[in-house]
């Protein structure tokens, strides 16, 4: 005899559903990005890396590590082949020498239009389909994942 009181309720089945499919939305929005990367011997956190100094040139090694969510330790390494592939560009702040401001390199700013843009163009085209109202749902609840209020 089957212990039913084990077996998921409908919700807690929805809710696997949408696991999934973050899931299997996230793996397809990577694919191309992580081919890209290591093709040429990086991985995903070389990606948002190149992402965020993209969105913010001048950005400080400290506004990174914050935007990031990681540790001086796991950001050295990345950031460090980054900058030995002239990919980013690492120069001090000119009215504080202790601060190290990051820009990508013109072969940067290429390779992230790249990984980047391939995200982009598949977020454009599904927001199409979804239309504004479906977008706009998309955007909130992303962003209440993101808010640490719903973190509990």
């Amino acid at each position: 005899m089957t212990d039913l009181s084990s077996l998921p309720s409908e919700r807690e089945r929805e809710l696997n559903e949408a696991l999934e499919a973050l899931h299997f939305a996230f793996r397809a929005v990577v694919a191309k990005p992580d081919a890209i990367l290591a093709e040429r011997g990086l991985s995903r956190v070389h990606h948002r890396i190149l992402y965020f100094i993209g969105r913010k040139p001048g950005l400080s090694v400290n506004e990174l590590l914050a935007t990031l969510g990681v540790s001086k330790q796991s950001l050295n390494s990345p950031l460090r082949q980054l900058t030995e592939l002239e990919l980013v560009e690492s120069n001090f702040d000119t009215t504080d020498r202790r601060i190290k401001r990051l820009v990508l390199t013109p072969s940067g700013l290429r390779l992230e239009r790249q990984l980047s843009g391939d995200q982009r163009q598949r977020f454009a085209r599904v927001f199409e389909a979804v239309g504004l109202e479906g977008e706009t749902a998309w955007r909130q609840v992303m962003h209440l994942l993101a808010e640490d209020t719903f973190t509990g």
